[in-house]
């Protein structure tokens, strides 16, 4: 009877344990910018000021690197997962340019002048050459090779509004009013969660973080049960989270948080 006592008390526990994921405050940094973009494992940090896309690292010894392309109208969206091929997306002009790790143009995509004509609302960052892009004409996502300027595969129309939109290099996720989905490298659809007012996602080792007003949620790659991280008590602007560590931005403030996830 002891040992089923103690076997109830152990299940309870692990249970209660995924109720909530804690969050240790390690460090804050007084930051003012427009948008904080992210943040590298080698805690590069990207952010935009001034419809001016910096980059602030130890390299720089201080210095903030910058690119900036006034013509283009407002930077919609930046992406700097892969480092060394970094995209900013400016929709007002359809356009993406592709930037290196020295914030230095290699590559512009002018999808106004590209057949089919694509009239594309998110980017994000893909494999190789490629880039994984929303046409709002056809409502699908494109797996997008910008040298060759082909489509390499695509998936079924989406139904939805999208809100959000995070990538690696072979995996793609998608918040849409709706649902949370999650697209492979050849436009399969291969998880569906129903999206329960979440607005914001961001992407750390396939598992997803989900932001609702000043509240952040955890859905693991594996599961579907998504958990609350504690609150914060905190606005954030922006969230991202590299290894074990949560960023949040509050307008003010960079704050770094340590968390763990069993």
């Amino acid at each position: 009877m002891k040992y089923l006592h103690l076997l109830f008390l152990l299940f309870t526990s692990s249970i209660f344990s995924q109720n909530q994921i804690d969050a240790t405050l390690i460090k804050e940094t007084t930051l003012e910018v427009d948008t904080l973009v992210g943040i590298s494992n080698f805690n590069n940090i990207y952010y935009i000021l001034d419809n001016v896309l910096f980059k602030k690292s130890e390299e720089t010894k201080g210095l903030d690197i910058g690119y900036t392309n006034f013509q283009l109208g407002n930077i919609t969206s930046a992406n700097t997962f892969n480092p060394l091929k970094i995209n900013i997306f400016y929709k007002e002009f359809n356009t993406a340019i592709i930037l290196d790790n020295r914030l230095s143009e290699i590559f512009k995509v002018e999808f106004n002048n590209i057949p089919p004509y694509k009239n594309v609302s998110h980017i994000a960052t893909g494999n190789d050459n490629s880039i994984w892009i929303f046409d709002q004409n056809t409502q699908q996502l494109e797996v997008f090779d910008y040298k060759s300027q082909t489509t390499k595969s695509k998936s079924l129309p989406i139904e939805g509004t999208i809100l959000d939109i995070k990538s690696n290099y072979n995996t793609c996720w998608l918040l849409t009013n709706d649902y949370i989905l999650v697209y492979n490298y050849f436009g399969s659809l291969i998880k569906k969660v129903p999206n329960n007012a979440f607005e914001k996602l961001e992407i750390n080792n396939e598992n997803i973080y989900l932001q609702k007003g000043n509240n952040l949620y955890y859905l693991g790659k594996d599961s579907e049960i998504i958990i609350p991280i504690k609150s914060l008590n905190l606005t954030i602007k922006q969230f991202f989270v590299t290894g074990e560590t949560l960023y949040i931005y509050n307008n003010e403030k960079l704050l770094e948080y340590q968390i763990k996830i069993d």
